[in-house]
């Protein structure tokens, strides 16, 4: 198979002990690119540092994650960084290839629902601007992303909501407001999953696949650390659900990853 991880954390500190040996079970597993989102400034140059080791295969974000506007009280510079960055991308990095990951996040607290939403909105313009993605995260928002994405509509907005979580409702009126296409993560794997039901209703055409790794660990290693390669579980998982092949299931999200991101997949298919 040959396959996409369109949303991987593998420069977080949980994979310093082996981060290159993680990256290689990702190929051997079919994984031919990792599309890594931003977080803030804390991260960035850990981002930097791999995509500039591997720019075969891992390819860079640019955003500002919206817990980040929760616990940085100098949330503005860091909003002022992303901006600079995808005007002016750091040495050794040839383009992001996506706006993220951004969004909204009252899982933790509503305190900061409006410099939330006003550095999501910003983001959102200036993927306009640079004719990019945006990679969405929602957690308990998803009401206030809906009406904020309708503001948008018909001014071209695109993109992935990654971690998708909701129901079919949800999913078709996100579809209406733009180029949109939802990620599947290792949840959908879980015993008596949500996201499950709701993927069989789902067009295969509007699916990429995910990790988050080092977070949402795929059955049958939930509760170890999540990485690249498990992708591929993901991958099957939805085949199941949907009464396709793997080969055909890891096809159609691929080449859906490849025409919003603009990159391809770097590895021979495995059989």
């Amino acid at each position: 198979m040959n396959l996409i991880d369109t949303h991987s954390h593998l420069y977080d500190e949980a994979f310093d002990p082996d981060r290159e040996e993680a990256l290689e079970r990702a190929r051997e597993a079919g994984v031919g690119r990792l599309l890594l989102p931003a977080i803030d400034s804390t991260s960035h140059e850990r981002l930097f540092e791999l995509c500039r080791r591997h720019p075969d295969c891992c390819t860079p974000m640019m955003g500002l994650h919206p817990t980040s506007v929760n616990d940085i009280p100098d949330w503005k510079r860091e909003l002022q960084l992303v901006e600079h960055y995808l005007e002016t991308p750091p040495e050794g990095i040839e383009r992001f290839c996506a706006v993220g990951e951004i969004g909204l996040d009252f899982y933790w607290s509503r305190d900061f629902r409006k410099e939330q939403t006003e550095v999501f909105a910003r983001q959102i313009e200036l993927s306009l601007q640079y004719g990019l993605p945006i990679a969405v995260h929602t957690r308990d928002a998803w009401p206030e992303t809906i009406d904020l994405i309708r503001s948008f509509r018909g001014r071209g907005v695109k993109g992935v909501f990654h971690a998708f979580s909701d129901g079919l409702e949800t999913y078709r009126t996100l579809k209406a407001c733009g180029d949109f296409l939802f990620g599947i993560g290792g949840v959908v794997t879980f015993k008596k999953s949500r996201i499950a039901e709701v993927v069989r209703d789902m067009e295969p055409g509007d699916l990429v696949l995910e990790t988050d790794c080092p977070y949402l660990t795929p059955a049958p290693h939930r509760g170890q650390r999540n990485e690249s390669a498990y992708v591929r579980y993901v991958c099957e998982k939805v085949a199941e659900l949907k009464g396709l092949s793997p080969e055909e299931v890891a096809r159609t999200t691929t080449a859906n990853a490849e025409r919003m991101f603009g990159r391809s997949s770097n590895t021979q298919p495995n059989p």
